[in-house]
């Protein structure tokens, strides 16, 4: 997934003809970080993945739409799309913040 995400990053950023440089001290990282995104190293995040988007004039589903073509996850034909997973994944992420939360003023309020 990585792999394909900076490939298709790399390719918005070639035909705006952005150097790496730039594009690392637009969204605030090391030009060092920028290549691993781009060659499928680090993770990307969805703040960067936001930031990246915003730069290039695209939309995040711009770039993330190559996930849903990859052949790599044609063999799962009952799966969602990847861009379906994450979604799921932030809307998990969230609920499990929102009990967190609600937990710990509870502890405080017992106090």
């Amino acid at each position: 997934m990585n792999l394909l995400l900076g490939k298709r990053i790399k390719e918005l950023r070639s035909l705006r003809t952005y150097t790496q440089e730039y594009m690392a001290e637009q969204i605030g990282v090391s030009r060092q970080k920028y290549a691993r995104i781009e060659n499928g190293i680090n993770t990307i995040s969805l703040d960067s993945l936001s930031k990246i988007a915003s730069v290039l004039d695209v939309t995040v589903g711009d770039i993330t739409r190559v996930l849903d073509d990859s052949p790599e996850l044609a063999y799962r034909s009952d799966s969602k799309t990847p861009s379906q997973e994450i979604l799921d994944m932030l809307d998990l992420f969230y609920a499990n913040k929102h009990m967190y939360t609600r937990l710990v003023y509870r502890d405080q309020d017992t106090e």
